[in-house]
């Protein structure tokens, strides 16, 4: 009978103890080696956030965010330079989530700025109608033709202009009948 592998009955004990205790070592080393790589993707993508979130006013609307989001991303920065790289992940993707938060309550903060200047706007143009209406109705209480008695009345006819008898019936322009099955327009 043919043995791929010899017995480990007749090998001395420590050379079998060290065999293990190198194979254990050069594991050990070589995972070493095999560290995360680099989050340059998440910080890359951090960064844009960071930008859209300050061209959004967060500055103005979500201080507060944005600098929790521009902390974090400090952070992730420092820990990119000291090579802890599953760290700068981690804080890379909590700087991108405050920034978008940052970014969204910026974007709510304008949309109420501007609910806030149309309600004002329209509150004014209210108020101008109720001035106007309260002018006719005092109007109206003396005697006064109001605007729109005004447009019910006939305009009188300018100074330079000579008024006829209306044209009677079939003496003026005559309309001739479309044929349905004439397509090009004549008559």
């Amino acid at each position: 009978m043919v043995h791929i592998f010899f017995p480990s009955s007749g090998r001395p004990k420590a050379v079998r103890t060290t065999v293990s205790t190198l194979t254990l070592a050069s594991m050990l080393a070589l995972s070493g080696c095999a560290t995360t790589p680099p989050p340059d993707g998440i910080m890359n993508q951090a960064q844009v956030q960071l930008q859209a979130a300050r061209d959004a006013d967060a500055a103005d609307y979500a201080p507060v965010d944005l600098d929790f989001a521009q902390n974090k991303f400090q952070q992730a920065q420092a820990a990119m330079a000291n090579r802890k790289y599953d760290d700068a992940a981690l804080l890379a993707d909590e700087a991108r989530a405050d920034a978008e938060l940052a970014r969204a309550k910026a974007r709510l903060g304008a949309a109420r700025a501007q609910i806030q200047a149309k309600t004002a706007a329209n509150q004014q143009l209210r108020s101008q109608i109720d001035e106007s209406l309260a002018t006719e109705q005092r109007q109206n209480q003396q005697g006064q033709v109001t605007p729109t008695q005004q447009q019910t009345q006939d305009m009188p006819a300018p100074a330079n202009s000579s008024l006829s008898e209306p044209i009677p019936q079939g003496q003026g322009f005559q309309t001739i009948p479309q044929s349905t099955t004439d397509q090009g327009g004549h008559p």
